[in-house]
């Protein structure tokens, strides 16, 4: 629960270059379009934001015939649904809808979620949801 809160209250200041050029395209740490058909971002860094944000990835595994993902790629929305930051490509995340089934420390049981061998960013989520919504924009920098 405290997961959704500190997204909700991560300025993008991570994101953003405190510097006053107002050159949007050239100087944007993330590009953000819609995915046509769904309710849910496609959000492309700029390899400096990937490094100033320290992006991690990990692979979804297979285990016991159970899809597994590391804790830290849950992200939990303000209305409580679970979601994972998929990394299909580049420096392109798209947030997907998951369903855990059990929690062991630091790995997660999956009953709904992306596929085996798909990685799942893992450090620089609550970033990720707050450039895809917008949340912390208008950080005054």
């Amino acid at each position: 629960m405290s997961r959704w809160i500190v997204a909700l209250l991560v300025p993008l200041s991570f994101l953003t270059a405190c510097g006053g050029s107002s050159d949007t395209a050239a100087h944007q740490p993330a590009v953000v379009e819609e995915v046509a058909g769904t309710d849910v971002s496609r959000i492309t860094l700029t390899p400096e934001a990937a490094k100033r944000l320290d992006i991690k990835t990990a692979d979804v595994e297979k285990r016991a015939g159970a899809t597994i993902i590391p804790y830290s790629a849950i992200f939990y929305s303000p209305t409580g649904e679970a979601w994972t930051y998929t990394n299909r490509e580049g420096l392109t995340f798209v947030r997907e809808q998951i369903v855990v089934d059990s929690i062991d420390g630091a790995r997660v049981r999956l009953t709904k979620g992306p596929a085996p061998g798909t990685k799942v960013a893992t450090v620089g989520v609550a970033e990720l949801y707050g450039a895809e919504t917008g949340v912390g924009a208008d950080s005054g920098h």
